[in-house]
């Protein structure tokens, strides 16, 4: 399929976003314990982790909705996990520059994920209800369907003209 990713070895194993937040919270300080060990194991190169785009932003959102986390506690966690040794990320350094900005731009990490991917992609205009978060993304245009010229209502092909 195009643009699918890399497989990833067959022993590697999937990281789910409670194990993280454990680990991050020491809320359930067995669990922690636990996922300390399994991350020293990674590390040591005894087995392989993996994670993706969709469980960083679920810890991020759980973070900050559940915990009540300030964006620099999110991001210095979120960062923390992305360098976790033996762990792999996929899109680790896109995730990287959104936590960046999620922080610097004051904007929610969906849509800071979403203007770097779109950077990353050559893309740099985004089509939007909401301009507030995407506007304060360098190299991004929110445009407005029904408001902006480029997304203007402009005439189809009527029933006939086929």
């Amino acid at each position: 399929m195009p643009g699918t990713s890399p497989r990833l070895p067959s022993d590697c194993v999937f990281v789910d976003t409670n194990v993280f937040l454990r680990h991050l919270t020491n809320d359930l300080p067995h669990q922690a314990e636990a996922v300390e060990r399994l991350l020293r194991q990674a590390a040591a190169g005894q087995l392989r982790l993996a994670t993706n785009a969709m469980v960083v932003a679920e810890v991020v959102w759980t973070l900050e909705s559940y915990y009540s986390l300030s964006k620099a506690d999110v991001a210095a966690r979120i960062t923390a996990m992305l360098n976790t040794a033996g762990l792999d990320v996929a899109d680790a350094p896109l995730l990287l520059r959104a936590i960046a900005d999620y922080v610097d731009l004051n904007i929610d990490f969906i849509d800071a994920y979403n203007a770097a991917w779109m950077l990353q992609h050559g893309l740099s205009s985004a089509c939007t209800f909401d301009r507030r978060h995407l506007s304060r993304a360098s190299g991004i245009t929110p445009l407005v369907p029904g408001e902006d010229p480029p997304l203007a209502d402009a005439p189809g092909p009527t029933p006939g003209d086929q």
